[in-house]
């Protein structure tokens, strides 16, 4: 199967729908198919893409106002031209906003089935950055998800967001892991004495520093006697949660297996983001045998397992998550157990569990096409 992967955002980036498409492009090889990832050029200075699993085309970009670590995509002919020359069985919209619009727009123009990968709150982003916006924000989703054969959820919640605003042909399509990078075997001795020098319970968040994922809500947890709060990632709001949060060590962006250490030698994970369609950092902190704190909205609810696996709280409660971080800290025995089921639950969801079940939905969307051309 001939596939083209049309993505706002793809490595060197670190966000999840760089890391899901990189990911899918790599299953995509890894079972025979011919994979091509269409994404924006990176900025000045950036790795070449020796290491991605399949070629992959970049299109002219420039950096977001304000948040320069993402780039948008420029018109550009490119992009037709590598779903032409590719000759695409199927076109993969990851989380459509700019590129995927276009890579819509032109799937249906050339005739190629297209499946649309929802990822992105956008809804959500409006109401962070602009205050108003979330029903032009549904319009645009209903506009580009409606033109796709299919539209795949990352969770339940989402799922429901989308079929509640209009969106047809919908289906759940969960995000896998990497269970043998992410695993408690990791857990590193020196680093803890690094991290918490004194022997403090460390309390770690991982994801991009910015406004929508309301890290501040960790200052109460930063005050903590006996805790020592852990950040890692980078984004334009690095400067106000220094402030913010002045005991935190802030350890910038971190990969692979040095990301894997860090997770896996944390007492305890701590999500704030109430927008998370998914959120995979929480299914790595669970695949490293550590529990979770995560707002009760979105994707954790779907990955969460509240009293077993960890606890979810109200969203954007700074007091309830101070008191969830409370009441683990002064159990041991509760924090390992829940650590211990957490691995237990994510150990069958594997990117190539989840990469099969993409490549069924492929074919699906293949066979109702030839259905219809039938008819």
């Amino acid at each position: 199967m001939r596939v083209v992967i049309v993505t706002e955002s793809f490595p060197p980036d670190v966000n999840g729908v760089a890391h899901c498409a990189f990911q899918t492009a790599r299953h995509l090889v890894d079972r025979g198919h011919l994979p091509l990832v269409v994404a924006p050029a990176t900025a000045p200075g950036s790795p070449p893409d020796t290491d991605a699993p399949c070629p992959v085309v970049r299109v002219p970009s420039l950096p977001l106002p304000g948040y320069p670590q993402v780039r948008v995509a420029l018109p550009s002919r490119r992009l037709a031209a590598a779903l032409t020359e590719h000759r695409a069985d199927v076109v993969h919209l990851a989380s459509p906003f700019v590129l995927g619009v276009r890579g819509m727009a032109a799937a249906a123009r050339l005739g190629f089935p297209a499946v649309a990968v929802y990822q992105t709150d956008l809804a959500g982003y409006a109401r962070t950055y602009m205050g108003a916006g979330e029903a032009a924000a549904w319009r645009r989703i209903r506009s580009v998800h409606s033109a796709a054969d299919l539209t795949l959820a990352p969770s339940s919640a989402a799922l429901d967001d989308l079929e509640a605003h209009g969106v047809p042909r919908v289906r759940l399509w969960p995000r896998g892991v990497d269970t043998v990078r992410f695993r408690p075997e990791h857990r590193d001795a020196s680093l803890r004495r690094e991290l918490a020098p004194n022997g403090e319970l460390i309390v770690g968040y991982v994801g991009r520093l910015a406004p929508e994922k309301h890290v501040e809500l960790l200052a109460g947890v930063d005050a903590m006697p006996g805790v020592r709060l852990v950040v890692v990632g980078d984004g334009p709001s690095r400067p106000q949660l220094t402030e913010a949060l002045p005991g935190a060590v802030f350890l910038g962006r971190r990969t692979g297996g040095e990301l894997a250490r860090i997770f896996a030698s944390l007492d305890l994970f701590v999500h704030t983001g109430p927008f998370e369609t998914f959120c995979q950092t929480v299914q790595e902190a669970m695949a490293s045998g550590v529990p979770v704190v995560a707002p009760a909205v979105g994707g954790p609810l779907d990955l969460v397992a509240h009293g077993r696996t960890g606890l979810l709280v109200p969203p954007r409660d700074a007091a309830a998550v101070h008191d969830a971080v409370r009441e683990l800290a002064a159990d041991p025995a509760r924090r390992a157990a829940y650590g211990t089921a957490a691995r237990a639950m994510v150990e069958g969801r594997t990117w190539a569990a989840v990469g099969d079940r993409l490549i069924a939905h492929y074919d699906d969307v293949l066979a109702t096409r030839k259905t219809a051309v039938a008819a």
